[in-house]
């Protein structure tokens, strides 16, 4: 038995789906893992600052401001294009921190 991938959208498409080793349509569903999209303020509505983070939830770089945005938030207080840009540069590049980057 070999294995390949396909990503099925529609039940259509499941039915025309054929081995591309042998040909043969008779095919077992392996499912796969799936991730699901959080948008921004998503993860900021869902975080609580008093909960006790894991080790994944601190090496997650998309978490870096995540506490900041989300007290300026319950405060009404806009941090400004300003906050959202050094941000985005902590969280696609970590080391600037440490290298002096702006």
């Amino acid at each position: 038995m070999r294995q390949f991938q396909r990503i099925v959208m529609k039940a259509e498409e499941a039915e025309s789906l054929v081995c591309p080793n042998c040909g043969k349509t008779e095919l077992r569903k392996l499912v796969s893992r799936v991730a699901y999209h959080q948008s921004e303020n998503d993860r900021i509505d869902s975080y609580d600052p008093s909960a006790k983070q894991s080790d994944v939830f601190m090496k997650d770089t998309r978490n870096i401001g995540l506490h900041a945005k989300k007290r300026a938030r319950q405060m009404g207080v806009d941090l400004g294009s300003g906050f959202d840009a050094k941000v985005e540069k902590l969280r696609t590049d970590p080391g600037s921190v440490m290298d002096g980057g702006q």
